[in-house]
């Protein structure tokens, strides 16, 4: 039985993968031909000032290497779940088990995930094309208003309004502070998707992460959610494969924008509505994006309270190159404290 169960989770993140691997030839001809890329090399900090170290270390880098790689991550996905779809709908007693849209566990995150995506897409076109993006403020608007939507159907729909704890007996109740709650996690987790700052990095982290979770649900015995986070991670490994260094292209909005948002969804599909500690245990399995986003603060309170920096350059992974690390190493330590972050989380969800 456990064997059968786990190959729900094998085939689509195996199918996700070949569907990735096999898109990409189709898509990088197209991106580099219209030059999707930065059209000026170098990028602003976040209190409006020139990235300068940032920008010395990556300007040979920020030209010449096309956004828009997220589209292989979401596309792959969209494409293993709408395949299996296709086959129950044609051979249901075949493919009952292994077709994972369903209501009651996969609409919400596929609907976050497709929400992001586009929004990011739409980010990265504005970017290419010299208007520089959509603007943070609005970027994270619309991030709360999505969050909003997810978190609301949470609440009205699934009744769900309590979150769980290790080691503790009966959930945190929060009433309709659950709603504020869910959007101020999505925020935290989009703000981490800044990792996507050296080849190789985000795919890697996220891939780990959704890996882990993937593991949670399908101990929970919630095999859509699981096979869903096994699609992703595999979309992310064939990114991944065209994304080690020399990068062939970034994963940049279109990939983690989605990411971020169906990863906050189904960090709390697999909290109480699974039994377990899904949302609790997400800052310790995606403790690369948690350093990231607290690096970027303590780099702004830095300069804005102490009148200094903390850090030679914010994000972290940054900081970490500009003391002299290659990028590689960066990169290839991170995995490693990923991985084990990811089996530490997955240990304390499952207790």
């Amino acid at each position: 039985m456990i064997t059968s169960n786990i190959m729900l989770i094998f085939v689509p993140a195996t199918m996700a993968f070949l569907f990735g691997i096999g898109i990409t030839p189709f898509i990088t001809p197209f991106l580099y031909k219209h030059k999707m890329w930065k059209p000026q090399a170098g990028k602003m900090a976040l209190d409006g000032t020139p990235a300068t170290v940032r920008n010395q270390l990556h300007e040979s880098r920020d030209m010449g290497t096309p956004f828009f790689g997220g589209v292989i991550v979401w596309g792959s996905v969209l494409l293993t779940a709408g395949l299996l779809q296709l086959l129950w709908v044609l051979f249901p007693s075949a493919f009952d088990a292994l077709a994972f849209i369903s209501r009651n566990q996969t609409w919400v995150p596929l609907a976050a995930l497709l929400a992001g995506s586009l929004v990011g897409f739409l980010d990265d076109l504005y970017e290419v094309r010299g208007q520089h993006g959509i603007p943070l403020r609005a970027r994270l608007s619309i991030i709360a208003i999505v969050a909003l939507l997810c978190a609301w159907w949470f609440y009205d729909k699934l009744g769900v309004s309590s979150i769980s704890f290790p080691f503790k007996t009966t959930p945190l109740e929060l009433g309709v502070w659950f709603i504020p709650f869910f959007v101020l996690v999505a925020l935290f987790i989009y703000a981490g998707g800044v990792i996507d700052g050296i080849d190789g990095l985000a795919g890697g982290i996220f891939a780990t992460i959704f890996g882990a979770y993937a593991g949670i649900a399908f101990f929970q015995d919630q095999m859509d959610i699981a096979a869903l986070s096994a699609a992703i991670a595999g979309g992310l490994l064939a990114f991944l494969w065209f994304n080690i260094p020399p990068a062939r292209f970034y994963l940049s909005e279109t990939g983690t924008m989605g990411l971020t948002l169906v990863l906050t969804v189904i960090a709390f599909l697999t909290d109480t509505l699974g039994g377990g500690r899904g949302v609790t245990v997400l800052p310790i399995i995606a403790l690369p994006l948690v350093a990231t986003v607290c690096s970027n603060i303590i780099q702004i309170f830095g300069k804005k309270i102490l009148h200094k920096k903390i850090f030679r350059i914010a994000p972290l992974h940054h900081h970490f190159e500009a003391i002299g690390w290659f990028p590689y190493k960066v990169v290839m330590r991170y995995w490693i404290v990923g991985v084990v972050a990811a089996i530490i989380g997955m240990s304390i969800a499952l207790l």
